[in-house]
């Protein structure tokens, strides 16, 4: 009996997309419970749905659309040079130890320091703009893809590598033939993470910065909660740059699936309707 319960059990899984859901529409739920309670002062944290109602609004803001564009420019930007940076030299770390064990001092030195802080002097050196927000995407973002890509070198079976170099193969087909591939999921792991630390560095910058480093989801915010009663047009702006970064990561996921098939089931993102448990034992 217990055999014959265990597959209905499973078909009446909801999918991840439906749970995620009903879960975004608790929290809104208990948001305007909240608000709506006198518990918290309405200055402070308006009813959700006057919040939603004032990020409604902002899909119709021609200036609001142009600062998610650049915004998302900015991302695009600072990840993609982060990238060409970040994946070489920790495939150049993870394979030489020399160079890793030499390099070492210098990089847990730099990697505790946070990009915010470096928001300002940065500006000062470079000015404001869109040079700024990249140099601190690409310094924020290095370090997940840098440990990652280190970390997935790390993770290679010794076995296909000494297989490889007792047929004569160099150091470099190696990492072509066997290391980068087995490495490629820790770097679209670490390509995620410094995905998120983009947009999060992008609209830190623009905030703190103003309309003086240019247009940006930041810099909107910015001028938004320069006015006394915009706290909803604040959290309605929050609310697409939430948007915005589950939509990139999305894509990411995305792309992942297409180009690393062999470690689709590993993501965590799969249908779970289609799980089944396995046949009971004649």
């Amino acid at each position: 009996m217990s055999a014959e319960s265990a597959p209905r059990r499973s078909g009446r899984r909801y999918p991840a997309v439906v749970r995620g859901v009903i879960g975004i529409a608790v929290f809104i739920g208990l948001a305007q419970a909240v608000g709506a309670s006198g518990l918290v002062k309405q200055s402070v944290l308006p009813l959700m749905s006057t919040v939603l109602a004032r990020a409604s609004g902002l899909a119709g803001n021609t200036r609001f659309i142009a600062d998610m564009g650049a915004t998302l420019a900015g991302w695009a930007l600072g990840l993609g040079i982060t990238i060409v940076i970040g994946v070489p030299l920790g495939l150049l770390l993870g394979s030489v130890p020399v160079v890793r064990v030499a390099t070492r001092a210098i990089v847990e030195f730099l990697r505790p320091i946070p990009s915010v802080a470096l928001i300002l002097p940065v500006e000062l050196l470079l000015g404001p703009g869109l040079r700024t927000a990249a140099t601190l995407i690409v310094y924020g973002g290095m370090w997940p893809i840098l440990y990652n890509t280190m970390a997935g070198l790390d993770d290679v079976d010794p076995v296909a590598k000494d297989t490889l170099r007792a047929f004569g193969f160099g150091r470099l087909a190696v990492i072509r033939h066997v290391s980068l591939p087995s490495a490629a999921p820790f770097i679209a792991t670490g390509i995620r993470i410094a995905s998120a630390v983009a947009l999060i560095l992008d609209v830190g910058t623009g905030y703190l910065t103003g309309r003086i480093a240019g247009p940006g989801i930041g810099a909107f915010i910015a001028d938004a909660n320069s006015g006394s009663g915009n706290t909803p047009l604040v959290l309605g702006a929050v609310i697409w740059a939430g948007l915005l970064g589950v939509v990139l990561n999305l894509l990411l996921v995305w792309a992942e699936r297409r180009l690393l098939p062999w470690h689709r089931t590993s993501l965590g993102y799969a249908d779970l309707t289609t799980a089944r448990a396995p046949a009971a034992a004649p």
